[in-house]
């Protein structure tokens, strides 16, 4: 991802997102699935969670983004 991208993430996500929402907000970029898959791998954005909802902090999100820069999903 460009680093002009992850500006545009850092002025257009909310502060908390839920991991249902990433889709959408991201241009379904990664899905809600592979974030669940990754998580359970320990690779997944940083979470919180509320009750059975999981949810990320925009920082998190877009540090993991940043982390991930260039890789395919195949890589991990």
């Amino acid at each position: 991802m460009h680093v002009d991208a992850y500006a545009d993430l850092e002025k257009t996500l909310p502060p908390i997102l839920s991991r249902t929402e990433v889709p959408k907000l991201t241009g379904g970029l990664i899905s809600a699935g592979r974030l669940a898959n990754l998580d359970c791998e320990g690779k997944g954005p940083r979470r919180i969670t509320l009750g059975r909802k999981v949810g990320y902090t925009r920082a998190d999100f877009i540090a993991w983004m940043r982390s991930r820069g260039g890789q395919s999903e195949a890589e991990g």
